[in-house]
Order: structure tokens, then sequence, then C-alpha cells
């Protein structure tokens, strides 16, 4: 669902085998997506055939590279919690060949609204019911669909779940956002005398970091060379790389990424996953009491105002 123009998609066919169709999507006014639909065997002889060809599938298009997204089902879980059996309570070395293959091609579940388990046997007696059915995606996907989002929809006459992606999901937004402080703000030398300037004054001033380069490119001591401007260069290209190593830590922070070193220039990886963070943590819907969802994001952020006024206090705050 993409602003309503999925009627007009293409849809090019790239690779087909007994247990999957990969295809390539192209939407009028976005960018083109790889989709891979999954229809997964039941035996587990078969699923492997099923990871490795996913992994050549992922290989040979460098997937890695374009967003691809991958549905469908897959006919295993990943944890003991996707099964709703209390004696299924160990990992298996199904679900292990099933994650080591996610983990390899890179893919992680799209945030998805609707039951954990898709998949039920519909008995009487001992029924059962697992997480068989997923929408999988790539950091690519997220970047170029970062409000994207999969509602898992009631089985009916089937015995799975279906479901239904949305590209464009539109996200609340209510008021203002929190503040946060983020680390990096400490490495600038004079931060105690400019914290304390600004609270006193509260006024700040702001530089981009783009305006500090095109800065740099047009003072270049190359152009009209002498020791005053060899020596503003030397100054600017300095406060380039304290930023540059700024810009670094903070996606890194955003990203929660903790095994990376500082200084390695890995911004790109850190906002990519800071954009998958976003797209998953982001709030959807929200569930009432009476079983109803609401996704219009005025009502999403009245009713979580009023929700925490009523739990942190009252409505007039009481004098001492």
């Amino acid at each position: 669902n993409y602003h309503h123009v999925a009627a007009s998609a293409t849809v090019n066919l790239l690779h087909q085998t007994r247990q999957t169709l990969t295809c390539e999507v192209s939407i009028p006014g976005c960018v083109s997506f790889i989709y891979t639909a999954v229809y997964a065997a039941n035996t587990r002889a078969e699923r492997c055939d099923l990871w490795a060809g996913l992994l050549n599938t992922y290989q040979a298009f460098s997937l890695q590279l374009v967003p691809w997204i991958l549905g469908g089902d897959f006919n295993e879980i990943t944890t003991h919690y996707e099964h709703s059996l209390r004696d299924v309570n160990s990992v298996t070395p199904q679900m292990i060949e099933f994650t080591d293959c996610l983990r390899q091609i890179g893919v992680f579940d799209l945030r998805f609204q609707g039951p954990l388990y898709t998949w039920s046997n519909h008995r009487s007696e001992m029924p059962i019911a697992k997480k068989l059915d997923r929408q999988l995606v790539n950091s690519t996907f997220i970047s170029s669909f970062p409000n994207s989002t999969t509602y898992f929809l009631p089985s009916l006459t089937s015995d799975h779940c279906p479901s239904l992606t949305d590209l464009a999901h539109q996200l609340p937004v209510y008021g203002t956002k929190p503040f946060r402080f983020f680390n990096y703000l400490t490495k600038h030398p004079q931060f105690n005398q400019l914290v304390l300037k600004a609270w006193n004054e509260a006024g700040s001033v702001a530089t981009t970091l783009t305006n500090l380069c095109w800065k740099l490119k047009s003072v270049s001591a190359m152009e009209n060379p002498s020791e005053e401007l060899f020596q503003e260069e030397r100054d600017m290209l300095q406060r380039w790389v304290f930023l540059r190593s700024i810009e670094e830590s903070y996606f890194r922070q955003k990203s929660r990424v903790n095994w990376l070193q500082e200084g390695d220039q890995n911004t790109t990886y850190f906002f990519r996953v800071f954009q998958t963070r976003i797209s998953f943590n982001s709030i959807r819907s929200f569930q009432l009491p009476s079983g109803d969802f609401i996704t219009d994001p005025t009502a999403m952020g009245n009713l979580t105002v009023n929700h925490f006024k009523a739990m942190l206090g009252p409505s007039e705050p009481q004098r001492p």
C-alpha cells in the first residue's frame, strides 16, 4: 500500500525456485525494490535447501545494495517464544539453521502489528500456534521506506494469517520532542563555559557542517598562497576533522553500537542502524480496552497525553 498507486506497480520476475519467487517491484514515485515471496517446505532437509537458495540469491543479485523485502510462510520459528506450547522451551538445530540464514543475508523482521502467532492448527484438543509467517527486510529497505510497517490480519478460513505491508505509514506526531543529551557535546574544549553562558543568556548560535565545508573550499590556500591563508586553512581543517568525529559520535550513540571504536568514520553504517531502530521503535497504533485499534496520529497523541496526565497527577496542581 503506497499512496493508492499499487495498481500501477510493475513487477519483473528475476529468479524462481521451488520454494521462492524473487521479483523487482517498481512503483511510480518511489525507489524500486526486490521482493522475495517464500513458501517453505514441510521437511527440514528441504528447508535447508531453501536457506542455501536464499543465500545464493542474495549473493547473485547483490541484494545487500538494494532495498529487499522477504516475506511468506517460512515454516520455521526463530525462538521457542514463537511457539504457544510451554513444553517447547529450548532452541532446536532447525531454529539455529533458520536464524543463521537470516543473519548471513542481513534481514530482520519489519515492524508489525497484529498477533504474534500467525499459524494455528485450529484444533479444539491440543491447540498449537506458531509464528511461521514473516515480513523481513534489510537495512537498505528501511533507508528507502523508513515508515513501512506490516499488519497481520485475522486468519478467517485459512490456518495462516495474511499480511498487508504499508510502505508509507503516517507516524503520530504530538507536540515537541523530548530533550536528549548526546555525549559528543562534552568533547568541546569550551563545553562548561558555553553551557554556563547559554544557561545565563538562554541563547545559542549554530553553524552547519555543510557551510563549514563550503567555506573551507572557498578559502583554499592553493588559490592565492599566503601565510595567513595557509594558517586559516589549517585551523578550519582542524575544525572539520573535529566536527566529523562529533558527527560519527552522534550517530554511534543513536544507533547504540558499542563494539566499534570512534574514529573508524562509519557514519553511514551508524545512520542505517539508527534508521532501523527508529523504524522498529515507532508506535503505529494503539489498541483500546474495547479491542479496537486507532491509527490517527492526532487521536493517538491526545490519548497518550491524557493517559499520562491521569497517571502522573491531578489536573490542577496542589499548592504546598
